[in-house]
């Protein structure tokens, strides 16, 4: 499994993913620190890279676009430290098969892990 990890996470992340034998780069090593979330998830998509976020805009782009992918861990419920994205994440890893994660979101924070499969259906109100 490949990730894209998004500016509101820390680059520390990447140790996480190399120690589950995981590969991943943060937006700002390959110039896309100001990139929108959609070169994001278009970036993500065309390199089969799961996407590491806190920004909520992700699944909206994901619902709105119908799309099955990429894969998003999203980060909910708070500012947390590096140290305590670094522990959800391997929590993420050691319960959710990467299969899984490929093709769904999930939501992570400290109380609990939630995976909707993509694609997701939009909301109409």
């Amino acid at each position: 499994m490949k990730a894209l990890l998004h500016m509101p996470v820390s680059a520390m992340l990447l140790g996480i993913l190399q120690a589950y034998g995981y590969s991943g780069v943060h937006a700002c090593q390959i110039g896309m620190a100001r990139a929108s979330d959609e070169e994001l998830l278009a970036m993500a998509r065309a390199e089969a890279r799961i996407v590491i976020t806190a920004d909520l805009d992700f699944p909206q782009l994901l619902a709105l676009s119908s799309l099955n992918g990429p894969g998003i861990i999203l980060f909910r419920g708070g500012n947390y430290s590096d140290a305590e994205m670094c522990d959800l994440l391997e929590r993420v890893l050691q319960e959710v098969q990467p299969n899984v994660i490929e093709h769904s979101v999930c939501v992570v924070d400290k109380k609990r892990i939630r995976v909707t499969p993509l694609p997701l259906k939009r909301k109409i109100k």
